[in-house]
């Protein structure tokens, strides 16, 4: 049988303190680390806007974007607008053509019909302020699943749809937005650039 020797109330109090400092500098230790590898980690990319560093500017002919709260933010005198993605984003995009500026959407009504309720934001976003109301509406010879009025290209309509190739037309009233479904906010950002005078 071993006999366990006995300690002193001095050698007990010893092994104690050295157990707190050994504890103690561990904890100090993580708490250094984790604090350090986060700010590594959350200082990382800019890229494609990802970072939600307001200092984040670009240029684009003149025109101030900042980068804001996940938005690129162009202030126009009064007019704040917001977009997802910046021109320079989207200046390999479509050819357009022939499209109408923002004026004509001035105190008017504008309709909309889409299939992304991403593309679909860009639009209220940033010509809600501009237009007298909007309303979500079918094109007239469509098949529609909701109770929305029936419009034509005789009224202003951005209809945003899906396809395989993309491209943003205007036919009369009527603003095609078509494309991927994952690059349509994109394309609706290139449309409202467009609109601008900004590309």
């Amino acid at each position: 049988m071993k006999v366990r020797r006995l300690s002193s109330k001095e050698d007990e109090e010893r092994k104690r303190k050295r157990n707190m400092y050994i504890v103690g500098g561990i904890l100090i230790f993580v708490l250094l680390f984790s604090t350090l590898g986060y700010s590594l980690q959350s200082g990382g990319s800019t890229d494609n806007g990802s970072n939600t560093d307001t200092s984040i500017k670009v240029n684009y002919k003149g025109y101030e974007f900042n980068y804001q709260n996940n938005y690129w933010v162009l202030q126009l005198g009064d007019l704040v607008f917001g977009f997802a993605y910046n021109p320079q984003q989207t200046e390999d995009g479509t050819t357009l053509e022939n499209i109408s500026s923002i004026s004509k959407y001035s105190g008017q009504p504008l309709y909309i019909s889409s299939v992304s309720p991403s593309a679909e934001q860009e639009v209220y976003r940033n010509l809600d302020q501009i237009v007298l109301r909007r309303q979500y509406a079918c094109l007239e010879g469509e098949n529609c699943t909701g109770d929305y009025p029936t419009k034509t290209c005789e009224d202003n309509f951005i209809i945003i749809k899906q396809d395989i190739v993309n491209s943003i037309v205007e036919e009369d009233n009527c603003v095609y937005i078509i494309g991927k479904y994952e690059d349509l906010p994109k394309l609706t950002d290139e449309f409202l650039f467009k609109i601008m005078g900004i590309q």
